[in-house]
């Protein structure tokens, strides 16, 4: 049999073991799932024939090391950080390696390595990124092919909750790590370009700027812009483009909200709060105004962010409990980052009946025989359950897609890769598909940004 082994059995893993246990006698794969937790690595396999669960902690060297070596191809679902541990070990071994991250500096610098020894390192294979690779691509090399030249590209995508789910004022749960959405935006300005401009939004006024999108079937949503655009010119060959510009969606409405705790310093993650633990949410938000010694919390915070007591933004805060005496952070040594993200796990936690949603939007703009031409596409996907949501099926399914395509030698380019080649993205869009994660295009009017040239 042919083995595989995940490292990593957190929520995004799902459909990923699913996929592959559904898939093992018909491919004769015998799967391992290594986590942490025994209990976690055990959950899913379900007494499976073709699979089990083992404790591995992934800094124990023995562990990690016999791990990889029994393994065909191993499948590493850590967080971004620790791939590069078992990326040296697959080196080793001689595996291939396949994950869902960014790569990073460490994993590029094994790419000769990878190559000298004909092994396929496959990352940024998941959802953002991964599908959002791949759905681009395929419609960038078709506008090529024909010989057009893109002008525009615009990209977003949101993990969302479903709408039969939206139950609350910012119409927002967590579907993914809540640390992320917490610490979202920070460390530097976003960066993209518009009409051949140079644009820079400061972290400070990120959530104050954003586009609107409609979404056929879905109604309106709002994007606010990703960190770093200009990277994806090289990566998908955009040199010369004139509006590149990537965002994260959710709907209208939440980035104003959210930039209230942006604005009192509620995200800020670079120092601890003494007696953090014993501290209520009330005393939390006090921690951010000014000393008074009559006003309320209340009327303090409505001052400092200039909110009516009528404004639904007034409302939103409300919701959460954020002036409650009787909830406490019980976080020792909490940064306010920490302190916000328990506040708003309190609210924005999946409920086992709950289901999310994935969005992701491109604008493709080009010119050809002189005209200018625009398509846009769209992915919506609507999850299970609180378990089997669309998060962990977007991002799983390509990981797992890609493992076997690589195991079955249908993919084989050796190095340190991502899916923008039409062998990799073509096959893997195409099972998407049959598993309902599918994009609709449309042509529409170019979007063009100013008629007078203005910018």
């Amino acid at each position: 049999m042919r083995n595989i082994l995940i490292i990593g059995a957190g929520r995004s893993a799902t459909s990923l073991i699913r996929y592959l246990l559904d898939k093992s006698e018909k491919e004769d794969l015998f799967i391992t799932i290594g986590d942490i937790s025994i209990q976690s690595a055990q959950k899913f396999t379900s007494n499976h024939p073709n699979a089990r669960g083992i404790m591995l902690d992934v800094f124990n060297d023995v562990q990690r090391k016999e791990a990889v070596e029994n393994s065909d191809l191993v499948i590493s679902m850590l967080p971004a950080r620790y791939h590069i541990e078992v990326a040296r070990d697959c080196i080793e071994f001689g595996k291939h390696m396949v994950t869902a991250s960014y790569v990073s500096k460490e994993m590029q610098a094994l790419n000769h390595k990878a190559e000298s020894k004909g092994l396929v390192f496959m990352n940024e294979i998941g959802l953002d990124p991964g599908v959002d690779h791949m759905s681009a691509m395929q419609v960038i090399d078709r506008i090529r092919a024909k010989g057009g030249k893109m002008l525009l590209f615009e990209s977003f995508c949101g993990g969302l909750i479903a709408p039969e789910s939206d139950d609350n004022l910012w119409n927002y749960k967590f579907t993914w790590n809540p640390r992320n959405v917490v610490l979202a935006g920070q460390g530097g300005a976003a960066e993209f370009i518009q009409e051949g401009k140079y644009k820079y939004i400061p972290y400070h006024r990120l959530f104050r700027r954003t586009e609107f999108i409609n979404i056929e079937g879905y109604g309106k949503f709002e994007v606010y812009a990703n960190r770093n655009s200009l990277q994806y010119q090289s990566i998908y060959g955009l040199d010369n483009i004139l509006t590149l510009y990537r965002g994260t969606i959710r709907r209208v409405g939440f980035s104003r909200a959210w930039n209230m705790f942006v604005q009192l310093g509620m995200t800020d993650d670079s120092y601890t709060i003494p007696d953090s633990e014993t501290m209520s949410y009330r005393d939390f938000v006090n921690l951010f105004l000014p000393y008074s010694p009559s006003d309320t919390v209340e009327l303090k915070l409505r001052h400092a962010l200039k909110i009516d007591q009528d404004d639904l933004m007034w409302e939103k805060l409300e919701e959460l409990d954020l002036f409650t005496k009787e909830k406490k952070l019980g976080i020792k040594d909490a940064t306010p980052a920490m302190g916000l993200q328990k506040i708003l796990e309190d609210k924005w936690t999946l409920a086992p009946h709950d289901k999310d949603m994935i969005v992701m939007y491109h604008k493709f703009g080009y010119q050809l025989d002189g005209k200018k031409y625009q398509i846009d596409s769209h992915m919506t996907l609507i999850g299970e359950d609180q378990t089997h949501t669309a998060m962990a099926k977007t991002v799983g399914l390509p990981v797992a897609i890609a493992a076997l395509k690589i195991l079955n030698e249908e993919i084989t380019t050796p190095g340190v890769q991502l899916p923008i080649a039409k062998e990799v993205y073509e096959p893997i869009l195409k099972e998407l598909e049959e598993n309902g994660i599918i994009f609709h295009e449309k042509e529409v009017d170019y979007l063009g940004y100013n008629p007078d040239n203005l910018h």
